[in-house]
């Protein structure tokens, strides 16, 4: 039994929450449970200096969590003086994420920074994050449409990520906090729409898992996803 009481394919409840700041051209509240990510689109006309004259844009993310967004307050990675490894990990997946599902090219000399700020943890902050990046923006692109400065379709397909694991020796959907910390293999499943794959992070924390526990892991992925894109088509209609 899972402590959430859920099935094993089980999705937490999910909701998408656009055009929560007021300032950017494209926003999303996106709660997985109690996990809560804000993510902001904010539209840059110039692109870095390494691609001026190349005519295409640019997709980064940069990703942190509040200080109080855990059980116990963390300290301000900006007090510190640098960012942590996982920090630049995460940020660095939900920015590859975002461009395998981005024409370039059609979004012109322009660079479009997703902030996924972490309000609430509960585990999943990455594949939360990623789900609502792609919300925020897709409404950044529709800002830009609006405005003529985009001519051609710039998303070529959704994107949405979910983490499932052996727990309790069972495989199982959408880990919280209290499942990754003790699962016996933690996995992280970012796919497209069409049902591609773009990243796979897979960690056996105990005895390595087989062929066939990944086989169902992804299985399980799968139909999580598709929830996910459905739910992200029903947000932006």
């Amino acid at each position: 039994m899972r402590p959430s009481k859920r099935a094993a394919d089980e999705l937490r409840p999910v909701t998408l929450e656009r055009a929560v700041s007021k300032h950017a051209e494209g926003s999303c509240l996106v709660k997985f449970g109690d996990t809560h990510v804000l993510c902001t689109a904010s539209l840059e006309e110039r692109v870095p200096p390494w691609l001026r004259g190349q005519q295409r844009g640019w997709v980064t993310a940069e990703y942190g969590m509040l200080p109080r967004a855990t059980g116990d307050r963390m300290r301000r990675e900006a007090s510190a003086g640098k960012q942590s490894g996982r920090t630049q990990e995460i940020q660095r997946l939900i920015g590859r994420s975002l461009r395998a599902v981005v024409d370039l090219e059609a979004l012109g000399e322009n660079q479009i920074t997703i902030d996924c700020d972490v309000i609430q943890a509960d585990g999943g902050t990455r594949t939360a994050s990623i789900t609502g990046a792609w919300v925020a923006l897709h409404d950044c692109l529709e800002w830009m449409k609006s405005r003529d400065m985009i001519k051609k379709q710039v998303l070529k397909d959704h994107i949405a990520a979910i983490s499932c694991g052996i727990y309790n020796g069972a495989p199982v959907l959408d880990l919280d906090y209290a499942e990754d910390s003790t699962a016996e293999t933690d996995a992280n499943f970012v796919l497209t729409g069409a049902g591609g794959i773009v990243e796979i992070q897979g960690t056996a924390e105990g005895a390595p898992f087989s062929e066939e526990e990944f086989g169902k892991l992804l299985g399980l992925a799968k139909s999580g996803i598709n929830r996910l894109v459905d739910l992200q088509k029903m947000a932006i209609l």
